[in-house]
């Protein structure tokens, strides 16, 4: 069953702007923190951002800071990424991702749960 869904993905020139939203079921939103990974063709994995359930602390990856925003609704058991100033190089795939564990938040390993991804492409 897939619990975790993503959306908002697109095509954006630089320096403009795009939401992303991942829609999660009660128990996984529930997790000690959700993240944003991006994943770029014939590269890893990267850790983007990351927020904690409780406390709603953040942390991003240097390439995004000041750029980059993630937020939870807890209401609607949703998690976003809010990204200004897009450059060509955010070009990726984004996965939403949920874990249980508290360390370390950076690693991929670390989280149990996945989405399918949604494509942002930024052209210059």
């Amino acid at each position: 069953q897939v619990q975790l869904v993503e959306s908002g993905g697109g095509l954006v020139q630089a320096g403009g702007s795009l939401r992303l939203s991942c829609s999660a079921s009660g128990r996984i939103f529930n997790s000690y923190a959700m993240g944003w990974f991006r994943q770029a063709p014939g590269k890893e994995r990267e850790f983007v951002a990351v927020i904690k359930r409780i406390g709603g602390n953040t942390y991003y990856t240097d390439p995004v800071k000041g750029r980059f925003t993630i937020s939870r609704d807890n209401t609607k058991n949703t998690l976003y990424l809010q990204m200004n100033s897009l450059k060509p190089s955010d070009t990726a795939v984004y996965y939403c991702a949920a874990t249980n564990y508290d360390s370390p938040l950076l690693l991929v390993g670390t989280y149990d749960y996945w989405g399918q991804g949604t494509q942002v492409t930024v052209s210059s």
